[in-house]
């Protein structure tokens, strides 16, 4: 087990997780867990291009968002907490018009009370798409 995560984790749960939520849309499915870091890919195709035919950097953001969200929620004891993103920065290093985008969240800083979670987008040539950060807040967890 990580020494990150609250508990064990396993890819097929995640990608069933991700299944109700607007980032399956997109075609990201999460690939490789590890000590600290979650992989996920998708294509760029008609759901993540802008008008343009690049990716999208709207996209990158969710991916981001969403892959630090689920990060830092592994980290946290679910019954008591729950993470919310309060920041999220992103720069669009390369375009990108086709092709398979692997995506790597690893933290840069897991605390008590905030997380910071890095996102990098890569081609399937390795060049690097974009690099987000995404900074998330522990607070209680809702009742009920």
């Amino acid at each position: 087990m990580s020494s990150y995560w609250f508990e064990p984790v396993d890819l097929e749960r995640l990608n069933t997780l991700n299944a109700r939520d607007m980032i399956s849309r997109l075609g990201l499915v999460y690939t490789d867990i590890g000590d600290g870091t979650l992989e996920a890919e998708f294509e760029i195709d008609e759901r993540t291009r802008q008008p343009f035919g690049l990716l999208h950097g709207g996209v990158s953001c969710a991916v981001s968002e969403s892959m630090g969200s689920i990060a830092a929620n592994l980290c946290v004891d679910r019954k008591r907490f729950v993470c919310v993103g309060v920041d999220i920065n992103a720069s669009h290093l390369r375009g990108a018009s086709a092709g398979r985008v692997t995506a790597r969240c690893t933290p840069i800083r897991v605390g008590r009370s905030t997380h910071v979670w890095q996102t990098d987008l890569y081609d399937d040539q390795q060049r690097h798409l974009c690099v987000s950060r995404l900074t998330v807040a522990v607070v209680p967890a809702p009742e009920g």
